[in-house]
């Protein structure tokens, strides 16, 4: 199992500089951002299709430093009920699938998207709750007319380009949890699978160590990254937090470097979990740390994940 970082952590470095430093971290592998929500700081999908030696000298740049791109990352909403907004997803998304199979890359991590409440909405309309009975009518139709029918024809597009995606279960989207995410999985095939990031099942009072035993082999990349709860916070609002991130002190939770949140014994297990399922990629540390820098924040991920990785490498090792 290899310990990588996702990109928009440099991404304000140029491409080669970003990948000697993350080389200087010890680290193997790395997540590059194609666009929609992650940004594409690095790469440029379209720009890499229309030139084959640029995609070439792109796909070097790694190799020679000893680096694998464990996904490439578009994060978007292809279900908005913006057409516009919808399109301009889709096509991030599709261009991403093409230069993963240039690349030999096979996992694209992705959002599941999320519609409105019907035919003439304007924005994205995520459901909390079953009651009253008009918002079991808007899951209903979300799935049935638009989250389907679309994944349907896009999930097979990928598996024709050799590619898996990995949705990660995202809050606001329509794949927030296991059960949602084994639903499309259901309904689409295996191409459906995966990017478990535990900082979002955190503060939904999903046990991670749970998640993992559902999803089995649904997993095909991991996000390393943690989450602090505010006990007293917690306890008088809730965990439905909408306050702004930066806030930290009245927040119900935040997003923390890994180790900040949870001790090395969580993380331990962790990948102990991971194992079990048979998972052998990437761990890939996303920073997202109002309260730590990213060369910290980056320090005490890798620290807290070496140590997970090696004691489990050798737990295995003594039981094999």
């Amino acid at each position: 199992m290899k310990i990588g970082v996702f990109d928009p952590i440099f991404g304000k470095m140029e491409f080669e500089p970003m990948l000697d430093k993350i080389v200087t971290f010890g680290l193997g592998a790395v997540e590059i951002g194609t666009g929609n929500y992650p940004g594409n700081h690095h790469c440029k999908p379209d720009d890499l299709l229309a030139d084959d030696r640029a995609c070439g000298a792109f796909r070097d740049a790694f190799e020679s430093r000893g680096l694998v791109i464990s996904a490439l990352s578009c994060h978007g909403n292809p279900l908005h009920p913006d057409k516009k907004v919808a399109e301009g997803s889709d096509g991030v998304f599709r261009s991403t699938v093409q230069l993963a199979e240039r690349l030999g890359v096979e996992v694209v991590n992705l959002f599941s998207g999320c519609p409105g409440e019907g035919p003439n909405a304007t924005q994205p309309n995520w459901v909390t709750c079953a009651w009253p009975n008009e918002f079991s009518d808007i899951v209903k139709w979300q799935w049935d007319d638009v989250v389907i029918p679309y994944w349907k024809e896009a999930g097979p597009y990928a598996a024709d380009h050799g590619v898996r995606l990995g949705f990660e279960m995202h809050p606001g989207f329509v794949v927030y949890n296991p059960p949602t995410l084994l639903r499309l999985r259901e309904a689409v095939g295996t191409v459906i699978g995966a990017n478990l990031d535990p900082s979002h099942l955190f503060w939904q009072g999903i046990d991670p160590i749970v998640a993992i035993r559902a999803l089995g082999d649904a997993i095909v990349h991991v996000h390393a990254k943690d989450t602090a709860l505010d006990p007293e916070n917690v306890a008088r609002n809730g965990v439905l937090d909408y306050g702004r991130y930066d806030d930290v002190g009245a927040r119900s939770w935040v997003f923390r470097s890994v180790g900040y949140g949870h001790d090395a014994l969580f993380w331990k297990r962790f990948v102990s979990a991971l194992r079990v399922t048979g998972y052998d990629h990437v761990l890939s540390i996303e920073h997202e740390d109002s309260l730590a820098s990213p060369d910290e924040g980056l320090t005490k991920a890798i620290g807290t994940l070496k140590e997970a990785v090696l004691t489990e490498s050798a737990s295995a090792m003594w039981w094999a």
